[in-house]
């Protein structure tokens, strides 16, 4: 039997977040995901694949560094305690060029000393997060630092055509 549309709860839109914003204007952003532990870069690909952005991967601060000069993400989620480059001497990194310097970055760490935490905010660390990351946290604060970052090149881009329009006159 065929029930109308009408009939029953409706399912709820994969496109939506909870607190009722779409997704939609996240489309084609990319997220790089840094953390040397496996099971770590896993769990949080796992929470984050319901965005609808590309997600890649790095396994140290260098590789991080890297795939950030050649393809610039919208969001870097670091792991601090990571071998041949920590992610507070990667975020220093990032944030030290102008090229990368906008792209917010969370450090997302075992560590929750106060310490910790103003060293991150000293890096240039954008937001941290304590694991284990909290799956709800975690997608509020992606989606609302990716929003920021798409708004900043709105921003850049009107700002640009307003310079040219001036010097045109």
């Amino acid at each position: 039997m065929n029930q109308g549309p009408s009939s029953g709860p409706a399912s709820p839109d994969p496109a939506v977040d909870p607190a009722g914003a779409s997704d939609t204007d996240l489309l084609g952003s990319s997220i790089l995901l840094v953390d040397d532990n496996e099971q770590n870069l896993e769990l949080l690909h796992a929470y984050l694949e319901e965005l609808p952005c590309d997600i890649r991967h790095a396994r140290d601060g260098f590789e991080a560094v890297a795939s950030i000069q050649a393809a610039p993400p919208d969001i870097v989620l670091l792991d601090v305690m990571m071998p041949r480059m920590s992610g507070f001497q990667a975020c220093s990194k990032i944030k030290s060029t102008p090229e990368t310097r906008d792209i917010p970055v969370v450090m997302v760490t075992a560590l929750n000393e106060v310490s910790d935490v103003e060293r991150a905010v000293e890096c240039g660390a954008d937001d941290f997060l304590t694991k284990p990351v909290n799956k709800l946290e975690l997608l509020t604060r992606v989606r609302s630092l990716i929003r920021v970052r798409l708004l900043k090149k709105q921003l850049d881009r009107a700002m640009a055509e307003l310079r040219r329009l001036s010097s045109n006159r």
